[in-house]
């Protein structure tokens, strides 16, 4: 089964008066979940983002939930649903249970297989797959089957083997793009990242301790901590046999980049990075590292500005697998309140980077 990182809820802190009307007055369902409104003139209440048409400012009243609203007398909007799961949950339940079907399948399931299993057409089912995952059907499932292969080859299975297992047709099918997905060669990722070089040194920043990690082809993680041991068996835990090396005198050089990148986040950084990861991930951290220094954006633009506005939660999955701290900006990325949201290396050193671009908080 794929991972699934934990996703911040985009709205932790209480709510003003002033943000719930300006919720109301956009109809940003984005807030749908997080409180209801009533009309007094009508007696009903309603989702932040109903489309019904704008009550008189004066005639509000806002509550957490539906059981408020109904204990103050007011029943709900029979357009927007208010007491029932908001369609966004509805949606989500239903893609879940198509992604464990996927799972489950020895090969990869039809679109009309999965879309006759989920009660809708195949293409208002593939339109609302790809807005909550943000990929296709066909691509999960092809992430699948090569997680699926890339487990069985971390259990010593034969390549071969591994390939049929997870559901290829044919090696030729695993081979294609076997080296993108894992990072290096199938027999390779078998014996744990044997023959698989890379450089690390771990050395004090001005949020701690750094570690830089690097292959041939250019930097491939930048991780940030306390501990340098933890550090170093994060590193590992990725390559259990990757030929893990002390950086020589010229990787120093590397490491001072770095070190002067995290001291001073807005400068520019031209060293080359090996960024893996899902195509989708990396249409995100590239639109990530087009953020300007010293300004901000909320997951819903980045969404927007990848052409997925609809993918909000699949962009906070990528932002939460990015492991290349500052290089790649995650820590620009705020909540649509303007809040502070989960940041892999703890809010205080996402604070901390923000500050150093002149973000005041």
């Amino acid at each position: 089964m794929l991972a699934e990182p934990e996703i911040v809820p985009p709205h932790e802190a209480p709510l003003t008066e002033a943000e719930m009307r300006a919720a109301v007055a956009a109809r940003d369902a984005g807030f749908d979940g997080c409180f209801v409104y009533a009309v007094r003139s009508t007696g009903v209440y309603c989702r932040p983002g109903c489309p019904s048409r704008a009550a008189r400012p004066e005639n509000l009243s806002f509550h957490a939930g539906p059981a408020e609203a109904e204990a103050a007398g007011f029943r709900p909007c029979r357009r927007c649903r208010p007491d029932a799961p908001a369609l966004s949950e509805r949606q989500a339940q239903t893609i879940t249970r198509a992604c464990r079907l996927i799972e489950a399948a020895e090969t990869p399931p039809s679109l009309d297989a999965l879309a006759r299993a989920s009660g809708l057409s195949p293409f208002h089912f593939h339109r609302i797959f790809k807005a909550v995952t943000g990929v296709t059907p066909a691509a999960y499932a092809q992430a699948h089957r090569a997680a699926r292969a890339a487990d069985s080859l971390a259990e010593g299975k034969s390549v071969t083997e591994s390939i049929y297992a997870a559901g290829y047709g044919a090696p030729s099918r695993f081979y294609a793009d076997g080296a993108e997905r894992l990072g290096m060669s199938p027999s390779a990722y078998r014996k744990g990242g044997a023959g698989e070089r890379i450089a690390f040194a771990t050395g004090p920043c001005a949020l701690g301790l750094v570690l830089v990690a690097a292959t041939e082809r250019g930097i491939c993680a930048i991780l940030l901590g306390d501990d340098a041991d933890a550090l170093r068996s994060d590193l590992a835990a990725r390559f259990p046999k990757a030929d893990l090396t002390e950086g020589d005198a010229d990787f120093a050089a590397t490491v001072a980049d770095v070190v002067r990148l995290v001291a001073a986040p807005g400068g520019a950084f031209e060293l080359p990075l090996d960024i893996g990861g899902t195509a989708f991930q990396q249409r995100v951290w590239q639109a990530l590292r087009r953020i300007p220094a010293g300004t901000t954006a909320t997951y819903a633009e980045i969404a927007r500005a990848i052409g997925e506005p609809a993918a909000v939660r699949a962009v906070a999955m990528a932002c939460g697998a990015n492991a290349l701290a500052v290089a790649i900006p995650c820590h620009r990325v705020v909540r649509s309140d303007g809040a502070l949201s989960g940041y892999r290396w703890g809010t205080a050193r996402k604070t901390a980077l923000l500050a150093r671009e002149g973000v005041k908080r």
